[in-house]
């Protein structure tokens, strides 16, 4: 019985005497799977980033180009039923500052306000191809990323100069050629901002190469569509005469769908369903084909 009492008391001490067993934490579940990378999100990534600087296929872009012919049609057709200048186009700007330039020397010191926002269309339109040719040289003027970020900045500049129209209140239509509808000082914003916007449309399309060449204006196009030695060659498909015309047409109908609406729904909504037309065309810009290697 005594030997009993003392193994009992033994036991007891031992246990009393002996350490604590070290209890470990386990890392929660969360904390674990946030420590393994995740290879296939930085797969995705990286294809993502790879689609999106590849360079399109020129000879399957027509659609957006077409777009942007379109819009040429339509910004033009408002910018000169109210002040008579070409946004677009700047030949007829840069004459018409010549002949600004010749009425010194009938002592005309005046600088009319059509002169005036023919220089400001004209200094804006290179600003817009100056920026976009140095972000395009950057970006990669062929890639679908580019493609999509400056035509999306051309519907930020319609869209700014949709909205100074509507806060302005200016007048769609001109009652004659000297006297301009948009005249105070917003007219020259309005101006800028189209201007600008067709200045980077035409360095885009211009850095794409395509037969539909900058998008901005037709004296080449008629040019080289005249002089098409298979031009009257009906019976088959020639690509480069065909989209040609197809830039006719669409330079035509973007002016008389931009001229109709005016007299229905006004200058600033116009811009407004232009703004987003533009955004279409940076979507579509996303899904044109990558171009093969040779």
């Amino acid at each position: 019985m005594t030997t009993v009492i003392d193994m009992g008391i033994t036991e007891d001490k031992v246990l009393a005497e002996s350490p604590l067993p070290v209890l470990q934490k386990k890392a929660p579940y969360s904390s674990t799977w946030e420590a393994v990378p995740n290879y296939n999100d930085e797969g995705t990534m990286t294809k993502f980033k790879k689609y999106l600087l590849a360079e399109v296929d020129e000879k399957q872009s027509t659609l957006p180009l077409v777009g942007y012919c379109f819009m040429t049609g339509v910004v033009n057709a408002i910018i000169f039923s109210a002040i008579f200048i070409w946004c677009g186009s700047q030949t007829g700007n840069t004459v018409q500052l010549a002949l600004a330039i010749g009425r010194l020397l009938e002592h005309d010191y005046s600088f009319h306000l059509v002169d005036k926002q023919a220089l400001c269309s004209l200094i804006s339109f290179m600003c817009g191809v100056f920026g976009g040719g140095r972000l395009g040289d950057k970006i990669g003027c062929k890639s679908r990323a580019w493609l999509f970020m400056g035509t999306f900045i051309q519907a930020l500049l319609t869209m700014a100069s949709a909205i100074l129209m509507w806060n302005g209140r200016e007048s769609s239509v001109a009652n004659a050629r000297d006297a301009p509808a948009w005249s105070d000082t917003l007219s020259f914003l309005f101006t800028g901002f189209l201007s600008a916007s067709m200045g980077l449309q035409g360095v885009m399309a211009k850095r794409v190469n395509s037969h539909f060449s900058n998008t901005v204006a037709l004296t080449a196009t008629w040019c080289e569509l005249m002089s098409n030695p298979r031009l009257f060659n009906v019976r088959r498909l020639v690509p480069s005469r065909d989209h040609q015309i197809v830039t006719i047409a669409c330079f035509v109908a973007g002016g008389f769908v931009g001229r109709a609406s005016l007299d229905k729904i006004g200058s600033a909504t116009t811009l407004g369903i232009g703004t987003g037309i533009r955004v279409v065309i940076a979507v579509l810009w996303l899904f044109v084909p990558e171009k093969e290697s040779m």
